[in-house]
């Protein structure tokens, strides 16, 4: 293989693939809102000369190279967040401007960028004849992972019958070849109380009240220790082998768990009246070792869960908004954790085509480097929709994408152009450089599917 005329070639479509993502950050694409991008990567993969491409039922839009029967994916989500306070951008999100050295707009980094570099990977694949024998390459531009990471890829997996050999994800690594990061789950408490005249609060029962005391205790869960002696023991016990044996290093490697809450609801019959209901939600990020039910009967056994009783329920929320296609598909909100080997064929495949290319350092533009001082192989701190792909199905999964995850859903966004090029040149590789004879089946450490949950 080539090397050099790779990176040529990946360099030669930078100008290309900064206009292509400027295309798309010019194009408001929140979850569920995303049928004007979509139609413009459409239009860019057929302008391209993909072999094939197509938009399911649900809005996410997939092309095609090659014609082998095994299939090797690269997957972005296409989905942005919104812009929050417009005040604290310094130019026009969707406008944006660049420079020689960067794209600026929401969605550069989280993570269009990601589908400008797939989409001219694969067309650099074709155009050097470098598409593997008995192979295709599928390129998917993905929806609402902001909104429920992994749900796109369990309609393509349980509805489009689309099962990859493996899956590079896109999502923003810092110049970094990522093989797994830590799950979430959203989790909701609910209180009951009786409401009465606000002048004679002793005649009901206060919601918030009882909630008061049940944040005290989350708060606790999050930031206590695991001494013997610590009534609620902190998430940090996952990183302890006296609680976590069997996957303890995992833990250690991924970080640990944590929990806040991140909303909070009530309801009550005026401004004058005592609060009858009391509800919160709880963004809880799962480690090595944990699972729903765990996760859930922590709470459940939280001292102020437990004084309150039956008057308390804990519960996993449900997500059923429709796609912009006007598709439901509905699941839990539960996005497992997953880790690979370093050893793991798919990651070995990124880690050769990045030294054969760029060394065995992370590579950036100047402005970048600064933060990249970090081993090649590492891990997400968010989630990605892997969630689903190895989470769910055992899919082996391994992320490599431009941009970094400070620049997620921050104002002032932005990506690196010299990512792009990097990343459309590894893509070419490493699908090359993929030995299908060195898959095992236990690529993966921990994968919660593999635990007693009843996930779908």
């Amino acid at each position: 293989m080539n090397f050099e005329a790779i990176k040529q070639a990946a360099e030669g479509y930078r100008e290309d693939m900064s206009k292509f993502l400027r295309a798309m950050i010019a194009i408001p694409s929140e979850s569920c809102e995303e049928e004007g991008v979509v139609k413009c990567i459409e239009a860019e993969m057929k302008k391209l000369g993909y072999d094939k491409v197509e938009i399911d039922g649900l809005g996410n839009v997939i092309g095609w190279m090659g014609d082998g029967e095994k299939i090797i994916a690269i997957d972005s989500h296409i989905d942005t967040v919104g812009i929050g306070n417009l005040a604290n951008w310094d130019h026009d999100p969707y406008e944006g401007y660049e420079t020689d050295e960067i794209i600026y707009g929401r969605g550069g980094s989280d993570q269009e960028g990601g589908m400008a570099s797939a989409v001219y990977g694969a067309k650099i694949m074709k155009d050097l004849g470098l598409i593997p024998a008995g192979y295709k390459i599928m390129v998917v531009g993905s929806v609402q992972e902001e909104d429920c990471d992994g749900m796109c890829w369990q309609y393509i997996y349980n509805v489009d019958k689309i099962v990859p050999e493996f899956v590079i994800s896109t999502e923003p690594t810092d110049g970094g070849i990522y093989r797994g990061h830590r799950g979430r789950m959203e989790i909701r408490v609910d209180v009951k109380g009786i409401s009465c005249h606000g002048s004679a609060p002793e005649r009901g029962d206060n919601a918030i009240y009882k909630m008061a005391d049940i944040l005290q205790d989350v708060r606790a869960l999050n930031e206590n220790d695991d001494a013997d002696d610590t009534e609620i023991k902190g998430l940090v016990k996952m990183l302890n082998p006296k609680y976590n044996p069997e996957h303890y290093e995992d833990a250690r490697f991924l970080g640990r768990g944590t929990c806040t809450t991140s909303q909070i609801f009530y309801t009550s019959p005026s401004r004058c009246a005592v609060a009858d209901s009391c509800a919160i939600s709880i963004d809880r990020r799962m480690t090595a070792g944990e699972t729903w039910d765990s996760c859930l009967q922590e709470i459940r056994d939280l001292p102020s869960v437990k004084k309150y009783g039956d008057d308390v329920k804990v519960s996993m929320y449900m997500y059923d908004r429709p796609a912009w296609t006007g598709e439901v598909y509905e699941t839990e909100c539960f996005f497992p954790t997953w880790i690979n080997k370093e050893s793991a064929a798919h990651v070995q495949a990124l880690v050769d085509a990045h030294k054969a290319l760029y060394g065995d350092k992370r590579i950036g533009a100047p402005s970048a480097m600064e933060k990249r001082n970090r081993p090649l192989i590492d891990k997400w701190t968010f989630s990605t929709n892997c969630v689903s792909i190895q989470g769910r199905y055992g899919i082996p999964c391994v992320g490599f994408g431009p941009g970094a995850e400070s620049q997620a859903h921050a104002p002032n966004e932005i990506t690196w152009k010299q990512d792009l090029v990097t990343c459309a040149a590894v893509y070419v590789a490493a699908v090359n450089l993929y030995k299908e004879e060195n898959k095992t089946d236990d690529v993966t450490e921990f994968r919660q599917s593999l635990t007693d949950n009843d996930i779908r």
